[in-house]
């Protein structure tokens, strides 16, 4: 909460593009421990706002090249990669939405603007009105150099190795805070709960393998990553389709027995991913920066196939550098791996070591607490949650 000699309720505008659930997320979570402070925020998708038509095919473009043309994706990604904020494609990159960010912020007159995604059109735009304090939430373990502009106040990262490489390419160390990346509610304190399996109808004592399949159910290879675990009787897996209704009732229709069994429970969307993660032994998934946060903050070693170039495949190949994650080369050697992971209790404990040394707790409460206290407009007040 915030205490006597504040002046009003801090606001704050948390910038975010959905393209994919991830920047979206991290914005919620924000928002969720910003009115647990006392403050008051609004989110805005600012490339839906200011540019719809291109957003939605860009979006779209995204979507497919990612499915369809994942290598021209990872391409691009990497090219860029090294990009400069006033380079010709950086500057095109933080126009787009100018004018728009300048009619919301007129209109709402927030403190400070929280960036969950790097479209820096008020960073670019600071020098010609009010100044407004600016944060941007990396939501990745890697880096692009989209996310790196000048008038950038605060850089909020997931590891020290990050804040290590934004100091390398020029931001001062005193603006960069390792605070992790931004989750729910549910991910500050989870605690494993023998209850949670009877809750959710899953296998009581088998180890428990949680396969994730994105937000729109796009990991592939899910039928057979299910048959090489379910032929194993000592095995329980519990899957989570997103929003792929075709995919969930494909999988119930074609494993039926195992269903009947309660060695396989499909979901589809879900609000309780901490509930689930916090009983499994391991997790199968798409290598998506929230994700593998959500899967740190359980604690829970992470397994990942043939993972799309680009930020995915760099998030995966960091974490395992780091000995929380294994990415698979093809479905033989995942399914393996995942079997003697969770078979093998000396292997299981010396991974899930791994796993807690990357963990950082209460992401979104670190943030907004170190935005709030930034504040002139709060001289004197004190913050808590």
């Amino acid at each position: 909460m915030i205490y006597a000699g504040s002046v009003h309720r801090p606001r704050l505008l948390i910038l975010y593009a959905a393209y994919g659930d991830g920047h979206l997320q991290a914005a919620r979570a924000i928002l969720d421990a910003l009115e647990s402070c006392g403050g008051e925020g609004v989110l805005v998708d600012l490339l839906a706002e200011s540019h719809p038509i291109l957003y939605q095919m860009t979006k779209r473009f995204y979507m497919h090249s990612y499915k369809y043309m994942p290598h021209v994706y990872g391409w691009v990604y990497n090219r860029t990669r090294p990009m400069k904020h006033n380079s010709l494609f950086g500057g095109w990159l933080h126009s787009f939405g100018r004018d728009t960010i300048r009619r919301i912020v007129a209109l709402e007159r927030p403190d400070a603007v929280i960036h969950t995604f790097p479209t820096f059109a008020l960073p670019s735009l600071q020098h010609t009105g009010r100044p407004v304090l600016t944060g941007a939430v990396v939501t990745d373990f890697d880096l692009h150099c989209r996310w790196v502009h000048p008038r950038i106040d605060r850089y909020y990262v997931a590891t020290p190795d990050m804040r290590k490489e934004l100091i390398s390419l020029g931001i001062s160390e005193s603006r960069v805070v390792v605070s992790g990346i931004p989750l729910k509610r549910g991910f500050r304190n989870v605690v494993p709960d023998p209850r949670i399996r009877a809750r959710h109808g899953l296998d009581p004592v088998r180890p428990l393998v949680l396969i994730m399949a994105g937000a729109y159910g796009m990991l592939e290879g899910v039928p057979q990553m299910l048959e090489g675990l379910l032929a194993h009787p000592d095995t329980a897996v519990a899957l989570v389709c997103g929003r792929n209704e075709a995919l969930a009732d494909s999988v119930r229709t074609r494993f039926a027995g195992a269903c009947a069994e309660g060695r396989l429970r499909v979901f589809g969307y879900v609000d309780h991913v901490h509930e689930l993660m916090s009983v499994s032994s391991c997790v199968v998934t798409k290598p998506g920066g929230i994700t593998l946060a959500e899967a740190l903050a359980a604690g829970i070693p992470i397994c990942t196939l043939r993972p799309v170039p680009g930020q995915e495949r760099n998030n995966a190949l960091y974490l395992e550098s780091k000995g929380a994650a294994f990415v698979a080369r093809n479905k033989d050697q995942l399914i393996a791996e995942i079997l003697k992971l969770v078979h093998d209790p000396v292997r299981l404990k010396n991974r899930k070591k791994a796993v807690a040394e990357l963990q950082t707790k209460n992401a979104a409460e670190t943030i907004v607490l170190d935005i709030l206290s930034r504040l002139p407009i709060i001289k004197g007040a004190r913050f808590g949650l």
